[in-house]
């Protein structure tokens, strides 16, 4: 794993381009601490950087920016090609240098151009190609987007990229303004979704793309790979065995995947919650590993804790396991680090969690595989279920009669449900917050797509708290037309698959893991195996209420069933709790009314309602107060840095 880092801009003389191309790249060594050069092409204004992080073939033949055998293209890569060994054996007969996917990966590029090569890849990357003879730029990412890669212009002639925003920042010409567009975005979704960034002008590169810059400075983006276009093929060539079949199948693709991402020069181990996903890439690991270590995180309050389930499948599995526990006091030293780490405001609060168990595993490993991605392709996440329940009671009723249900509800204090809820017994389930809500939802939603936005968003009309902002449409806003015609759980999945995966669970990880130098890596994102699972019928992901069913029969083979079910809780932190004690006078100082106002950007009256519902315990709003917070947070350290 790497940081990568470029220019291009004519009018500087190749002592300046080494001197500012050097600058960024030495803002991303924690990205690659083993190594680090740059190279230019003084007549063309072109400079590429590179940090590296060696995990396979440690030797210096492994060193970037390098350069193609025949010299027509320099190459700087993060990421890893789990196949490249056997695209070596489809390439004609050669002299290599060593034993880095890196030279493998020039030697496709030589022989079938970038496309196919990536096409024929099965990896996770962000890359740039320069090719010395065309004066030509191209930049790609990874189908499901695991590498990071922004880029933008400044000025008409400077074009920089590079893996994180902090570098981009660092070019001296550099001149950043927040786009209140994309902060509206953060607030509806706790993330900014691609190709938005939180500065006007820079982009991040979408999953499955590439873009070309060509020497007059004309741009074209196009997709290489495309999730929605392999979704609506699979449909045309659905898997027709039975479900044994199918889950052999699976089994076969995901140990193959495993068996790739298990190669490493270096320790390697994985992340263990004890749940389905995490549990099941640990005992396919057992297969291949003589030796695995796993790292999961615990809580203090027993109803965010997993960590003796996690426990309980790393001794059944035999991995030697190690568990670090977060305190309230723990998060208050993480979250100073989060607005570096993250270059841009960023706001799953299971950030905290992530990164503190990403640099307990470094202190072990420098690689760990992650369950990510099983949640979206195999139907993991519990508004798939209960969202179409939902829905399929609601559909029938006209939309002025849900408004009206939705006022009816309304009509009840939050006190006086959550009084209801203690009378039968169920005080602890915050009825009052979760009635307000459903009200909301009632009255606002037309269709199914629409409250599966609803579900997803942490402020329901965020261009009205930003002053001066417009909400810019996202996939999750103009569906392409083919998924209207899915079940509404397949919709949801693949709208995630889409959006959330990438640009929020994705980037979590990254950032968490790479801050720490820890490279992750994750087997159900292998495309071999999403190209599968979309090819499964829906019944084999979701059935009877419950989600992953054919991943739990792969399970149940390596993992005895009581030790890996129960409802699932997902990765969260009990910030609501926090926020009223611990985090209190952190966010009382940020959600400040003057300060809002003097600072310009949200509007201070909506914040300030819900902070003090939420410290009343009336309502829950930590997830949309999150939100703010992190930009806040963002703001404050991005002030500081300027003066």
């Amino acid at each position: 794993m790497c940081g990568i880092v470029g220019i291009l801009d004519p009018s500087a003389d190749n002592a300046l381009l080494q001197l500012h191309v050097r600058r960024m790249t030495d803002m991303l060594h924690h990205r690659g601490p083993d190594d680090g050069d740059i190279w230019t092409d003084m007549a063309a204004g072109a400079a590429l950087g590179h940090r590296r992080l060696a995990v396979l073939d440690l030797s210096p033949a492994g060193h970037q920016p390098m350069r193609s055998a025949s010299g027509r293209y320099m190459l700087v890569f993060n990421g890893e090609i789990y196949n490249h060994l056997a695209l070596r054996r489809q390439l004609p007969e050669q002299a290599w240098r060593g034993h880095s996917d890196t030279e493998t990966l020039l030697a496709c590029i030589e022989s079938w151009g970038l496309e196919e090569s990536l096409r024929r890849c099965a990896g996770m990357f962000a890359l740039a190609v320069w090719n010395c003879t065309e004066r030509t730029l191209q930049l790609a990412r990874d189908r499901m987007g695991e590498k990071p890669l922004y880029y933008g212009w400044q000025h008409e002639s400077l074009f920089l990229f590079a893996s994180e925003l902090k570098a981009i920042a660092a070019h001296p010409r550099c001149r950043l303004e927040v786009d209140r567009d994309a902060l509206t975005l953060l607030l509806r979704y706790n993330y900014i979704p691609a190709p938005h960034s939180i500065y006007k002008g820079i982009c991040k590169l979408r999953p499955g793309c590439l873009l070309r810059v060509q020497p007059d400075g004309q741009t074209e983006e196009r997709c290489w790979w495309s999730l929605p276009e392999e979704a609506e093929r699979a449909k045309t060539e659905p898997f027709s065995g039975s479900e044994e079949e199918a889950a052999a199948c699976l089994e076969q693709v995901l140990d193959e995947a495993v068996a790739e991402q298990s190669a490493a020069d270096v320790p390697l181990g994985a992340f263990l919650s004890g749940g389905i996903d995490s549990s099941l890439l640990a005992a396919l690991m057992r297969t291949h590993c003589s030796r695995v270590r796993t790292f999961t995180v615990g809580f203090a309050e027993a109803a965010h804790d997993e960590s003796a389930h996690a426990r309980a499948v790393a001794r059944h599995l035999g991995t030697e396991h190690t568990e670090f526990q977060l305190s309230p006091l723990q998060a208050l030293e993480v979250i100073p680090l989060l607005p570096a780490l993250y270059d841009e405001p960023f706001a799953d609060s299971s950030q905290l969690p992530t990164f503190l168990v990403a640099r307990t595993a470094r202190q072990h490993v420098t690689v760990a595989l992650s369950g990510d991605g099983g949640d979206e392709l195999f139907g993991g996440y519990n508004r798939y279920f209960w969202a179409t329940r939902i829905w399929n009671k609601i559909d029938w009723l006209p939309l002025p009669a849900r408004r009206l249900l939705g006022r009816l509800l309304l009509l009840l204090p939050p006190q006086g449900w959550d009084r209801l809820a203690q009378a039968a017994g169920k005080g602890g389930i915050q009825l009052g917050d979760k009635s307000r809500k459903l009200a909301e939802r009632l009255a606002g939603v037309r269709n199914m797509n629409d409250l599966h936005r609803s579900l997803v968003s942490a402020w329901p009309e965020p261009a009205s708290l930003v002053q001066d902002g417009q909400e810019p449409a996202t996939v999750l806003t103009s569906p392409w037309a083919w998924l209207d015609r899915q079940p509404p759980e397949e919709r949801m999945m693949l709208l995630d698959a889409l959006t959330y995966l990438p640009d929020d669970i994705l980037c979590k990880v990254d950032r968490a893991a790479m801050g720490v130098s820890l490279e992750t890596r994750a087997p159900f994102l292998d495309h071999r195996v999403v190209e599968l699972a979309l090819r499964l019928p829906l019944r084999m992901k979701i059935r009877d209420g419950q989600g992953k069913r054919i991943l739990r029969r792969i399970l149940y083979k390596h993992v005895p069933r009581q030790l890996v079910e129960r409802p699932k809780q997902g990765f969260g932190i009990p910030l609501a709790e926090w926020l009223r004690g611990p985090l209190r006078d952190w966010a009382e100082s940020l959600l400040d009314a003057d300060r809002l106002r003097r600072e310009g950007f949200l509007h201070p009256a909506p914040v300030r309602l819900r902070w003090q519902e939420h410290l009343s315990g009336r309502r829950s709003w930590e997830y949309s107060l999150w939100a703010v917070l992190m930009f806040q947070a963002w703001l404050d350290a991005a002030r500081q840095q300027g003066d």
